[in-house]
C-alpha cells in the first residue's frame, strides 16, 4: 500500500473520495461484478458508510454462466451493513459471445433455453416474472441496461445520484486517459475522478465516481490482507493454477479479452464447466483455440506432434461438437477444392504437401494442407482463402444457418466480409418487412 496520491496512500484517498460522495450525494448505488476491484471498493464504502451512518444500495448483474464461487461471494456481499437495496438482475440481457462466429451474441436467462441454464434462477433477483423496469426489453444490450438502469434509478429516487464503479486504470491506458487525463467530459465539482452520464449525447442526472481508479493489483490484495475483507476464493484457484495477479479476470467469459482466459474456465470450475459447453456456442471452440487466430490471435498454435494435414482434421472435429452444419459446409466446400486440383494438376488427396512455398500459399497458387487450415482457423465462411466465390448456394446455407440461430448475425455483428455485410442488411431487410405486413394486417 506504498503508492503515493497528492502525499497521501491510495488508501487514505480512496476513503476521502467515498467522504465526499456520501456527504454531496443525496442517493447512491455501488455496481458490482463479484470481481476484486468491485468487491474491495463495496467494503471501503461500507466501512466509511458506517463511519458516516449513511446508506447506499448495490447493482448486481447476474450473467449466468458465471463462476459458482462468484454468486457465493456476491452472496457474502450482500450482508455488508450499510445496504439498503440489493438489485440482483437476472434478465435475459444480449451478451459479446466472441467464440463464435456464428453466435456472435447469446442471452442468459433466456426462459427458451431454460434446460440449459448453467444454474438455477438466484433467490430474490429480478427477473422477467417481477421486473419493475417497464423500459426492459429482451434482448438487451448490457450497456445499454446499465445506462437506463441509472436513469431508472434517479427517478426512483430522485436527488442527486451517484454510481461507484470499481475500475482500475492501471489495467487500461485508455482508461486512464478517460479518468485522468480527459478535460472534455463534464465532472462534479471538478473531481476528475467522477464523469456525468450521458445516454445518446444528453446528460442525465447522475455521476459515476471511481474511487479505485489508481490503484494497482498489489494495492487490491494489499487492502484485502490489511482489513481483513472477503474476497472470491476463485482468484486463489487461479493463481493457484499458474495466473499472476496481473492477468486474472473474471468478467463474463465469452468477451474479446476474457475469452483469452477461457480455457481456465474448465481447470478452475470443471463442474460447471460441463454446463457451460452446452450453453453457449462455440465455448469449446475457444477453450481449444483461446490463444490462436481462430480467435483473431496473431500465432496458430499447432501442436508440434501434429502435421497441418491432421491439425485440419482436428478443427473440422472440434467445430462439428458444437456446429456440425458448419462442419459439413466446410467440409463440402474443401473436398470440392481438393478435385479441382486433382482434375487440373493430378494433385491427388495422397500428394497434398503439409506445407508450400508461404508466398505462393498467400498468393493462393498452391494447394497444401497449411493453406486449408488457415482459411478454417480464420472462420472464412466462404473459403475466399481457398479462391472459393460467394455463391447463392452460400447464401443459401448462410440462411438457413441464421433461421437455426435467430441471433446468429444482425447489424451489430463485426465483419469485414462484404458478402456477410450484404447478406446481413438483406436479412434485416426481409425482417422489417415482414414485420411491417404483418402490423398492416
Amino acid at each position: 500500500m506504498a503508492k503515493k496520491y497528492l502525499e497521501k496512500n491510495v488508501l487514505d484517498a480512496t476513503k476521502e473520495r467515498l467522504e465526499i460522495i456520501f456527504r454531496e450525494f443525496d442517493n447512491i448505488y455501488f455496481s458490482v461484478s463479484g470481481g476484486k476491484d468491485s468487491s474491495v471498493m463495496v467494503q471501503l464504502a461500507n466501512q466509511v458508510a458506517k463511519q458516516m451512518n449513511k446508506k447506499f444500495d448495490v447493482l448486481f448483474v447476474d450473467l449466468e454462466a458465471q463462476y459458482r464461487y462468484t454468486i457465493e461471494h456476491v452472496e457474502e456481499l450482500k450482508k455488508l451493513s450499510q445496504i439498503r437495496d440489493f438489485y440482483h438482475i437476472a434478465l435475459p440481457l444480449a451478451l459479446r459471445n466472441a467464440v463464435s462466429v456464428l453466435q456472435p451474441k447469446w442471452i442468459c436467462w433466456e426462459e427458451e433455453s431454460r434446460y440449459l441454464w448453467v444454474r438455477d434462477m438466484p433467490k430474490n433477483c429480478i427477473n422477467m416474472q417481477n421486473c419493475p423496469f417497464e423500459w426492459f426489453r429482451k434482448g438487451e444490450e448490457f450497456e445499454e441496461f446499465i445506462l437506463q438502469f441509472a436513469r431508472w434509478y434517479q427517478k426512483t429516487y430522485g436527488g442527486k445520484v451517484a454510481c461507484g464503479v470499481g475500475i482500475r486504470t492501471d489495467e487500461s491506458l485508455n482508461r486512464f486517459r478517460t479518468i485522468a487525463l480527459q478535460t472534455k467530459k463534464v465532472t462534479f465539482e471538478g473531481y476528475h475522478w467522477t464523469t456525468k452520464l450521458k445516454i445518446h449525447e444528453k446528460h442525465i442526472d447522475v455521476y459515476n465516481f471511481y474511487p479505485i481508479y489508481d490503484w494497482t493489483a498489489e494495492d487490491i490484495w494489499g487492502a484485502v490482507s490489511k482489513l481483513d475483507f472477503q474476497f472470491n476464493y476463485i482468484y486463489e484457484l487461479m493463481y493457484k493454477n499458474g495466473l499472476s495477479i496481473y492477468e486474472q479476470r473474471l468478467c463474463q467469459p465469452y468477451g474479446d479479452d476474457q475469452k483469452n482466459g477461457l480455457n481456465q474456465f474448465k481447470a478452475l470450475e470443471y463442474d460447471t464447466w460441463g454446463k457451460v459447453l452446452n450453453r453457449v456456442n462455440g465455448v469449446n471452440f475457444g477453450n481449444i483455440y483461446c490463444k490462436t487466430t481462430a480467435l483473431g490471435n496473431i500465432k496458430s498454435s499447432k501442436p508440434n506432434f501434429m502435421t497441418w494435414q491432421e491439425y485440419t482434421v482436428f478443427l473440422m472435429e472440434s467445430i462439428g461438437l458444437y456446429n456440425r452444419d458448419l462442419m459439413l459446409h466446410y467440409y463440402r466446400k474443401i473436398k470440392k477444392f481438393m478435385i479441382w486440383h486433382q482434375n487440373k494438376y493430378g494433385i491427388s488427396l495422397k500428394d497434398i504437401p503439409d506445407i508450400a512455398e508461404c508466398k505462393l500459399e498467400g498468393q493462393k497458387k498452391v494447394i497444401s494442407w497449411r493453406r486449408i487450415a488457415r482459411a478454417i482457423e480464420k472462420n472464412d465462411f466462404y473459403l475466399r482463402r481457398l479462391s472459393f466465390a460467394q455463391t447463392k448456394n452460400d447464401d443459401k446455407q448462410l440462411m438457413e444457418l441464421i433461421h437455426k440461430w435467430d441471433n446468429l448475425l444482425n447489424r451489430n455483428t463485426v465483419t469485414d466480409d462484404k458478402g456477410l455485410q450484404k447478406v446481413i442488411l438483406e436479412k434485416d431487410w426481409e425482417k422489417e418487412k415482414n414485420n411491417d405486413f404483418e402490423n398492416d394486417k
